[in-house]
């Protein structure tokens, strides 16, 4: 009997996680992506402000503001083991780290990096529509020539898919960066 009902809930966290991560992808949008290169061989630090709209207060806008720091973003990696701190998927989406870690697994996504540490600085609500807070959010980040700073706009309920999808977006736009720079590192260890 428990093997059974066992059964059920791992097929019940596939059918969630695959859920929020569909949802995450068809809403997320980065508004404003990370102008500045993460670093390939050591840690980056990727502040960001995430924008949803508010499920309690219809009009709203909850912003949430943090870091990420990603260990090591390169290309060659020892064997995928990702580590998530910080993203609370033990919570009420009814799966955990391993099961998400799983999910991607069985798709062939592969993460580049060891570890991605979210640090939630502030959770607020900004009283007034999506569309408003995006435009306070970029004028905010334009005046203050913040170009470190990505913004982004997802569902409040897989905010933590939304985050992933944009630090990869961040990878994925350095390759090539880091393949120059792993090339030159290699060549001046020869020299």
């Amino acid at each position: 009997m428990k093997r059974i009902h066992s059964g059920i809930t791992i097929k019940r966290e596939q059918v969630d996680i695959d859920h929020a991560w569909t949802k995450a992808l068809k809403e997320t949008e980065i508004i404003r992506s990370r102008v500045q290169a993460l670093l390939p061989l050591s840690t980056t630090r990727v502040p960001y402000i995430l924008l949803s709209e508010s499920s309690i207060n219809y009009g709203d806008t909850v912003v949430r503001q943090g870091d990420l720091y990603v260990e090591k973003p390169s290309l060659i990696v020892p064997p995928n083991n990702p580590q998530f701190n910080g993203f609370e998927f033990d919570g009420e989406q009814g799966f955990n780290q391993n099961s998400f870690i799983n999910f991607l697994i069985v798709r062939g996504v592969t993460l580049p990096s060891l570890q991605y540490n979210n640090q939630t600085n502030t959770l607020d609500v900004y009283e007034g529509k999506l569309s408003a807070a995006i435009k306070h959010y970029s004028d905010l980040l334009q005046r203050q020539e913040n170009v470190d700073t990505g913004l982004l706009v997802g569902p409040e309920d897989v905010w933590q898919f939304s985050l992933l999808i944009f630090i990869c977006t961040q990878i994925a736009r350095n390759v090539n960066a880091d393949i120059r720079r792993l090339l030159d590192e290699y060549h001046k260890k020869q020299e």
